[in-house]
């Protein structure tokens, strides 16, 4: 009698992650940020998963005190007031993560090529 062979079970796609092992640089886009504003004075934080359980946690009424202190009008619409709160953290935590656009390294034409290029003007 052979023994049977166990296949390893497959990994869904949705549960799998992707990296790259390029190392993110975010570049200041205001002065706070150059004096070493981290953005986390606004919000409490910038992971968008505890900021979201922090709203839900919230009833009506702090949540409109929350929006009232973060410059958001505060509306009686629950579910809405959630959403335009998420969306003012999302480009505040956007605004703190820009790229640094690093210059491109292209090569020097040589003189046929921009003569053809330049044939055009």
């Amino acid at each position: 009698m052979a023994a049977k062979r166990k296949t390893p079970k497959k990994t869904s796609v949705k549960k799998m992650s992707q990296t790259h092992g390029k190392v993110e640089k975010f570049e200041p886009t205001t002065l706070d940020q150059i004096w070493g504003d981290t953005g986390n004075s606004l919000y409490g934080t910038m992971e968008e998963g505890t900021y979201t359980k922090r709203i839900d946690d919230m009833n009506l009424s702090d949540m409109q005190t929350h929006a009232s202190t973060v410059g958001i009008i505060p509306i009686d619409n629950r579910v809405l007031l959630r959403d335009r709160l998420l969306r003012e953290f999302k480009k505040h935590v956007s605004s703190y993560k820009k790229p640094i656009q690093e210059p491109d390294a292209s090569e020097k034409l040589n003189d046929q090529a921009m003569k053809i290029l330049s044939e055009g003007r």
